[in-house]
């Protein structure tokens, strides 16, 4: 489908801002909400004409088959503004063809890329006040689908809703996790949907989550379904491992979310001179690499901490505490990406994204 102009999508506009309520320098993430929503429906075999409607409530009927089966996609974005009052967003070309790919893993209609570009750009720019400047500060995006279709047998839904919603984000100056590396529960199996952003892979890893936190640990370092001996992912990042000078990730596959920071953390590794191996990681040789020593970083790779340093892991009762080091790739990975996020530095692979 073509690029729908402005006047393609139908906008109307808040009679009042909420902006002055919000305290910006205490938001929690993801509970504030700006004034605005886009929203657009898919009915008779196609996708409607776009809106962008102040943010309200919206009634669904109990029988949507959203709440029975679980048609459910989404995708998490970011946008930030310089000290110029500019907006950029970070590789948004990755985030919607990620969620195409989930939309079509679960049956759902795949959206139009001019809708997506043009109704989030507008979005924006209408909601742009509370997008704030500085290093750390931003507009969370979350672009999401379900099924709308009032009916109860299972099979595909004939009617979907696709909307984005914004929330404004503090910066995000997290402590090192302490994670548990998965020996029971699994996130995905192979032939699944681990690689899509469905709802339901999340639902799932609340309850394995919510007893290792009874343990100390904040996450799970999920390990292959079929033997649980290889790392693959944490519960809501990318996992990474640095032995000596080598930082080594696990490939993608359908168990695995093809996250866009850990693309961009491989890429700026090898442009930094890192040697970074993308392979198959076992917990056998995390835990000797602690033992020995050569083990000097875990960190996690995602949009909302961009990098977050793990303190310590455990498997089979034996705990591993990691040194923090004052010259890790972490902080400089971090460094790197939220600088050229917030426009600071040289963009020389063209991943900012500038809404106009």
């Amino acid at each position: 489908m073509s690029q729908p102009s402005l006047n393609e999508i139908v906008v109307v506009k808040s009679e009042t801002s909420k902006i002055n309520d919000v305290d910006f320098d205490n938001l929690i993430f993801g509970r504030v909400f700006t004034d605005h929503m886009f929203v657009c429906d898919f009915e008779n075999g196609k996708w409607q004409t776009p809106q962008i409607m102040p943010y309200q409530p919206m009634t669904i009927e109990p029988s949507a088959r959203v709440f029975h089966y679980g048609q459910a996609v989404f995708e998490g974005m970011k946008a930030y503004k310089d000290d110029d009052g500019k907006i950029f967003l970070f590789r948004p070309d990755q985030n919607f063809k990620r969620i195409n790919r989930s939309a079509a893993r679960l049956a759902i209609p795949e959206f139009p890329e001019g809708y997506f570009f043009k109704g989030l750009e507008t979005l924006l720019k209408l909601d742009s006040d509370w997008i704030k400047p500085g290093v750390g500060n931003s507009m969370y995006i979350r672009p999401f689908v379900i099924a709308t279709e009032p009916a109860i047998s299972a099979s595909p839904a004939n009617a979907y809703r696709f909307m984005i919603i914004l929330s404004p984000a503090k910066a995000y100056y997290n402590e090192p996790v302490r994670v548990l590396f998965a020996e029971k529960y699994s996130r995905s199996a192979d032939g699944g949907v681990g690689f899509a952003k469905a709802a339901g892979n999340y639902a799932a890893q609340f309850y394995p989550t919510s007893l290792a936190q009874k343990k100390g640990f904040q996450q799970i370092i999920w390990t292959d379904a079929n033997t649980h001996e290889y790392l693959e992912e944490a519960g809501t990042m990318n996992i990474f491992f640095r032995v000596n000078d080598k930082l080594i990730t696990a490939p993608n596959n359908d168990r695995i979310l093809d996250g866009v920071t850990r693309k961009s953390v491989i890429t700026l590794a090898k442009d930094l001179g890192i040697e970074c191996e993308v392979r198959r990681v076992s917990v056998k040789e995390i835990k000797q690499a602690a033992k020995d020593g050569s083990l000097k970083e875990i960190f996690g790779a995602g949009t909302a901490a961009v990098i977050s340093p793990v303190s310590a892991f455990e498997h089979a009762d034996e705990v591993f505490e990691l040194e923090q080091l004052d010259n890790s790739y972490a902080s400089l990975f971090k460094e790197k990406l939220m600088n050229i996020q917030h426009n600071i530095a040289d963009d020389p692979y063209g991943w900012r994204y500038e809404i106009k």
